[in-house]
């Protein structure tokens, strides 16, 4: 597998998750702030976390609709790198997000079927990334994170911009198949390197990583 695949490793909690993370070569890490989530820190611990990442790994919040007020604590005490946002946001609110952060915004697009993909043109113009992750079940409190993977067939032929990401149940056992049938050079993972939610597994951190960038 290809050492140019770039891998995010999200929702980490501790330091030694981001230890296992940042030695394994992970080209972004993740840290949430939203409550309803297992994986949750509140903005000091996550600026904890992003001050001993900082300059080994790019620094990835994530926000789920986070009002003007949020967005300006959470820049100012975690100083992450970039936004990534989870949520409903329209593709006016990640503009203005994206403004009043004055740092690169990520959003995340739920998908379950190909016309989910409609949404592509009008965020792809004002998010600086795109992640394509599986759409929530009904009714769930997560908007992502769930350990469900979509049909990555859906994205075949696609019109999708360079560096799109994928997302949504990936493991170490299958981001090297994903990548192989996507086609995407970025992936994200979370659940997939867990042993229960929100308890990050240090190994299979670095069995993620192995899968896209195995040794001589």
């Amino acid at each position: 597998m290809t050492p140019d695949i770039r891998v995010k490793i999200c929702g980490l909690g501790t330091d030694a998750t981001l230890e296992a993370a940042l030695e394994a070569g992970a080209d972004w890490i993740g840290l949430v702030h939203f409550a309803k989530s297992p994986r949750h820190l509140d903005l000091a611990r996550a600026g904890a976390l992003s001050r001993r990442a900082k300059g080994r790994a790019g620094r990835v919040l994530l926000l789920v609709d986070p009002d003007d007020a949020l967005v300006a604590a959470a820049v100012e005490r975690v100083e992450p790198d970039l936004i990534q946002l989870h949520g409903r946001e329209s593709p006016e609110r990640v503009a203005a997000i994206r403004h009043l952060a004055g740092r690169p915004v990520w959003k995340a697009l739920g998908v379950a079927a190909r016309a989910d993909l409609g949404a592509v043109a009008a965020y792809r113009r004002v998010a600086d990334r795109l992640l394509l992750d599986a759409k929530a079940p009904p009714g769930a409190d997560l908007p992502g994170g769930n350990g469900r993977a979509f049909d990555w067939d859906i994205l075949r032929g696609a019109d999708l911009p360079e560096g799109t990401m994928l997302s949504g149940g990936l493991t170490p056992e299958t981001v090297a198949e994903a990548v192989r049938r996507t086609g995407l050079s970025a992936v994200d993972v979370s659940s997939g390197v867990e042993v229960r939610p929100g308890e990050k597994d240090p190994a299979r951190i670095r069995a993620f990583l192995a899968a896209l960038r195995p040794g001589p």
